[in-house]
């Protein structure tokens, strides 16, 4: 059931039987797709690191998966047509150049990882609302270096360059293709992002 403002979420749980320990969102990500490819239902992840697993205060600890103080949640999961290729995503899909100058995120958990450490990217995302936050970038250089150390902090926002939009389906049509990565993983260039949520699709551990 899509979260509303105000309500409890996550229950007790258990990792059940089936279920697939993951320790980063791309590791997530691939045990979708191979279910995706089989034909097969997604399997329970039990998470262990990544975005998400940080975005639901998970511990990394791997016994707690299997013992009576794991929480369980229903999480959303992100799907996108890159020029007319499906691919699926748990917590963010990063379509930018290298600078950031421009770029189009879209974000399903909160925090977003990479070489410059956990970026607080989508301060209002929630994995379980039925809704995926999108940000279309136009920065100047000069604007980075007043956004920049605002990321860890989700203080970034709002500004100018950065339109925000929050909803279940977005559509966009860049001035030219960007690499895009989906949880962290390159899967090549693309212009066109016809991006949407599948709402409660996920069962998830921590």
């Amino acid at each position: 059931m899509t979260i509303k403002k105000g309500q409890s979420w996550g229950h007790p749980g258990s990792l059940p039987d089936g279920g697939v320990v993951v320790r980063s969102d791309a590791d997530a990500r691939a045990a979708l797709e191979d279910a995706r490819r089989r034909g097969d239902p997604y399997p329970p992840l039990g998470l262990l690191g990544g975005d998400l697993c940080r975005t639901l205060g998970g511990t990394g600890d791997e016994a707690r998966l299997h013992s009576v103080h794991a929480t369980t949640f229903t999480v959303d999961l992100g799907q996108v047509l890159l020029d007319g290729s499906l691919h699926l995503f748990v917590a963010h899909l990063v379509a930018r150049t290298r600078l950031w100058t421009r770029a189009y995120v879209v974000m399903n958990a909160q925090w977003c990882s990479g070489r410059h450490g956990p970026w607080n990217l989508g301060p209002r995302a929630h994995p379980g609302d039925g809704l995926l936050d999108a940000y279309d970038v136009h920065l100047r250089v000069g604007d980075l270096l007043r956004v920049r150390p605002r990321l860890h902090h989700g203080a970034h926002l709002p500004h100018p360059g950065i339109k925000e939009r929050r909803a279940a389906a977005v559509q966009v049509e860049l001035d030219r293709p960007l690499p895009v990565r989906l949880d962290g993983i390159p899967v090549g260039r693309a212009r066109s992002l016809s991006v949407r949520v599948e709402p409660d699709a996920l069962t998830v551990v921590v």
